[in-house]
């Protein structure tokens, strides 16, 4: 059950009826909800995907365009000396534990700027030199700020205070990679944001060698944040950085090598793989020969994909030494008649999150039956234990935190005449930062915490 506190009353809804299974590897517990499903109708779906290609055309441009700068923040000054151990207190040792609380039920609480201890945001577009142009709804011309001033609260407990010195402490000497497509790169982008202020100055780096993007955290921590474009998880022709095209897709489903090279030597990776298998209901793909082209539906394709994942993380991964999370499809907001019944638009010009009026709400650009899929594949590994981040349902509620307008279109910020067509020119599927995504990661560093301790 997720509630809903807001400063003012929105609109009562009735959100589209879906059907949800919530597994947890972690407490080996299956929850389920059994409500009946929202269909689109055929007309609705080829919209469905004409919207989400044309934006993911953004992450493609936005990609191509980040090749031809580069950030470089390298020493410039002595090292400072090393800061001493950050000893978890007492407080630490009392909040989150995932044995007695589940982060994904809670409600959104609006967070005013007398809450000292958890502040919203973390961070300003103008106190982190990473973002890139995507994402900074505010500087781009978003005339409201509410989306960067809501506070995820669990039910039944607390997230710990996010402290970013702590963070890089929990993870020093360590490699920290997330691995997916644009969605996952703002995820990336976030952290970096998050943490970089408690580096000082001439002690941190950021550079870009695609697929990669990286972080370093100076020789005090020697601490890498990492980010690597592999949208399918598994190899495909999308894998190059900047050029592949959205609209014709070929998945690998058995090939996972060439990324796994890269990924295996990381202490902790982040996972997460979506939108990009949402494009039609269909997808080419192949298996054992690559001769062997053949057209198959997205749920069969996807299971595969994650199938083969499982089997790369059971054969390389070291369960002593290595951490693997998986984080849940990140909803899209296409359609206002979700929330709104009788609308007819997009999430363009919303301010505050859905009210959920006394039950869950699901929207139906999340895949239910995709989220079941990687649920069941991580419950079936034996050697590498898979922590499960289920998102999902905590951001459908935040229609308000997209870019819509206030994005890039093939490197370039919308033009007046863009602007003024929302219903085409609206991305509901990428986040403003600060955001959403700050979310997924305090979760995040609560359970590095949280294992740290234990």
């Amino acid at each position: 059950m997720i509630s809903f506190s807001s400063p003012t009353n929105s609109e009562n809804l009735t959100p589209p009826q879906l059907v949800i299974i919530n597994k947890s590897p972690i407490s080996q517990t299956t929850t389920t909800t059994m409500i009946q499903p929202t269909l689109l109708q055929p007309a609705d779906r080829r919209l469905a995907a004409a919207a989400i290609a044309s934006i993911l055309l953004l992450g493609s441009a936005r990609l191509l365009f980040d090749t031809f700068k580069t950030i470089h923040i390298h020493t410039k000054y002595p090292s400072p000396p090393p800061p001493p151990p950050i000893f978890l207190s007492p407080a630490d040792r009392r909040s989150f534990s995932p044995a007695k609380c589940n982060p994904f039920q809670g409600q959104w609480l609006w967070n005013d700027d007398t809450n000292v201890t958890s502040p919203s945001p973390l961070y300003t577009e103008d106190s982190c030199p990473y973002l890139v142009k995507q994402t900074t709804c505010r500087r781009n011309g978003r005339p409201d700020g509410a989306y960067q001033k809501w506070r995820w609260k669990p039910a039944g407990c607390e997230l710990p205070p996010f402290e970013a010195a702590k963070m890089l402490d929990v993870v020093r000497g360590k490699r920290v990679m997330f691995v997916g497509d644009s969605v996952m790169r703002s995820q990336f982008e976030s952290m970096v944001c998050m943490v970089q202020a408690a580096v000082p100055r001439g002690a941190k780096s950021f550079d870009r060698v695609p697929p990669r993007k990286i972080f370093r955290a100076g020789v005090e921590w020697n601490v890498t944040l990492e980010y690597y474009w592999a949208p399918f998880i598994v190899e495909s022709i999308s894998d190059h950085a900047t050029n592949h095209t959205v609209h014709k897709r070929l998945v690998s489903l058995d090939a996972i090598d060439k990324h796994g090279a890269t990924w295996k030597e990381a202490d902790v990776l982040v996972f997460e793989s979506y939108v990009w298998w949402m494009h039609k209901p269909f997808i080419n793909a192949t298996y054992g020969s690559p001769e062997n082209i053949r057209e198959y539906d997205v749920a069969t394709a996807y299971k595969v994909a994650m199938e083969t994942w499982a089997n790369w993380l059971e054969a390389n991964i070291n369960p002593r030494r290595q951490s693997v999370f998986f984080m849940s499809m990140s909803p899209t907001h296409l359609w206002s008649w979700e929330w709104r019944p009788g609308s007819d638009g997009n999430c363009f010009n919303e301010t505050y999150p859905v009210e959920p009026a006394g039950r869950p709400y699901w929207g139906t650009g999340s895949n239910l039956q995709i989220m079941n899929i990687i649920g069941d594949v991580i419950g079936r590994l034996r050697q590498v234990k898979v922590t499960f981040l289920n998102i999902t349902q905590l951001s459908e509620y935040r229609k308000d935190g997209h870019t819509m307008v206030y994005g890039e279109r093939k490197g370039k910020l919308l033009t007046g005449e863009q602007r003024s067509d929302p219903k085409n020119f609206a991305d509901c599927i990428h986040w403003c930062l600060p955001g959403v995504p700050d979310t997924w990661n305090h979760i995040l560093y609560a359970y590095l915490l949280h294992n740290y301790r234990s």
